[in-house]
């Protein structure tokens, strides 16, 4: 039974200076048509997998608030209609600070979304400006305070550290601000600069300022220390959470179970197939014209693999990989699999065995990323 539902609106009033996502500018776009499309993929979508419970729904982006209150409405009709769900299920929509009408956010309430996140990304006004965002520091409060008093009541926020010119002070004090919200959810990511974004083109041109690994080390160090302080448990290397609050979504992924992608370049795991689907917006609506997929690509996920990605995507999460649930899947005794890998990570503390679970140590934390690539390519 496939429990988890990936939606992506890729629609942006404006484009970040580090996002690689894929995403087109809002104006002069088919978004009623894209909708259409959305519709028809679902319908298809179920008709060969057939009714699926679905616990956890995200509707990411781009920028799905960018959509106007009757589209939102309109999305979250064509959700419910195709989409079958628990009546206990978490439905998260990314939100945009100072995008947030009063009817937008009326809209989505009563579409039966349940939990928003923001982001935010920082509260200092110069670097949101550097970066490419359009909000200021203001409008996060009062977006927040407007969907409190709809009815919300499950809040997450986006912050990004190791910003161009950010000092740990400032993140420091983004902190300090953030925690004044009364949310229940927070990702803290180390910025990423990838191909194809402004901030790739400075990089290389030697105009991109960042801080370093050293700081950005001593940035996710306070990241850790003030959320434990401020009582958010971390669950994944990148998510605090008030108990009860950890996004069931993300942990679809990184309990490496199966999820539906619908939409312009979204992403599913079904089976033992991953897919991905055309970015380009025609190349995405015109196979579903024909009443056909609109696959780009599609692999089949080898057993190696499969228990690769079961080590990488779970010892992200704080409370590791079960060596229980792994032999049970695969019939193997991870220890013994990865005897060599193992037993040198532990002798460099990086990784250590608790109560059935290999995970991560403090310190395997700040260097996931080397623990990661330890598994792969070692399996023939």
């Amino acid at each position: 039974m496939i429990q988890a539902a990936y939606i992506h609106i890729p629609f942006c009033e404006h484009i970040c200076h580090y996002c690689d996502f894929n995403k087109v500018f809002l104006k002069g776009q088919p978004v009623d048509e894209y909708l259409d499309s959305l519709e028809k993929e679902m319908k298809l979508t179920i008709e060969k997998y057939g009714e699926q419970k679905l616990s956890t729904i995200f509707v990411g982006g781009g920028t799905p608030t960018s959509l106007t209150a009757p589209q939102l409405e309109r999305l979250c009709g064509i959700i419910n209609r195709e989409l079958k769900v628990h009546p206990e299920i978490e439905y998260t929509f990314e939100a945009n600070p100072g995008d947030l009408t009063e009817d937008k956010l009326k809209a989505l309430y009563e579409g039966g979304v349940n939990r928003l996140s923001f982001g935010v990304q920082s509260f200092n006004n110069e670097l949101l400006q550097r970066i490419g965002r359009t909000h200021k520091a203001e409008e996060v409060f009062s977006s927040i305070e407007s969907a409190k008093k709809i009815g919300f009541d499950n809040i997450s926020v986006d912050l990004i550290y190791s910003l161009p010119g950010q000092t740990l002070e400032d993140f420091q004090e983004t902190l300090n601000t953030a925690f004044t919200l009364d949310i229940q959810h927070y990702s803290g990511y180390s910025l990423i600069i990838e191909p194809k974004t402004v901030f790739y083109n400075l990089m290389r041109k030697g105009k991109l300022p960042t801080p370093g690994e050293d700081v950005e080390a001593s940035m996710y160090g306070v990241l850790m220390e003030e959320m434990a302080n401020h009582g958010f448990q971390q669950y994944e290397i990148s998510n605090f959470a008030k108990p009860g609050f950890e996004s069931r979504h993300n942990l679809t992924y990184w309990n490496n179970t199966e999820y539906f992608g619908f939409g312009a370049g979204s992403h599913g795991y079904v089976g033992k197939n991953r897919y991905s689907n055309y970015g380009p917006l025609k190349k995405y609506m015109q196979p579903l014209e024909q009443g056909e997929f609109p696959l780009m690509h599609e692999h089949e996920v080898t057993v190696v693999e499969q228990m690769e990605e079961e080590l990488f995507l779970g010892l992200r999460k704080n409370k590791g990989v079960s060596l229980l649930s792994f032999e049970e899947k695969y019939n193997q005794n991870l220890l013994q699999l990865f005897d060599k890998e193992i037993k040198g990570l532990i002798s460099r503390e990086l990784i250590e065995i608790e109560d059935g679970y290999l995970r991560l140590t403090d310190k395997g934390r700040f260097l996931g990323n080397e623990v990661f690539q330890s598994f792969i390519g070692v399996l023939k």
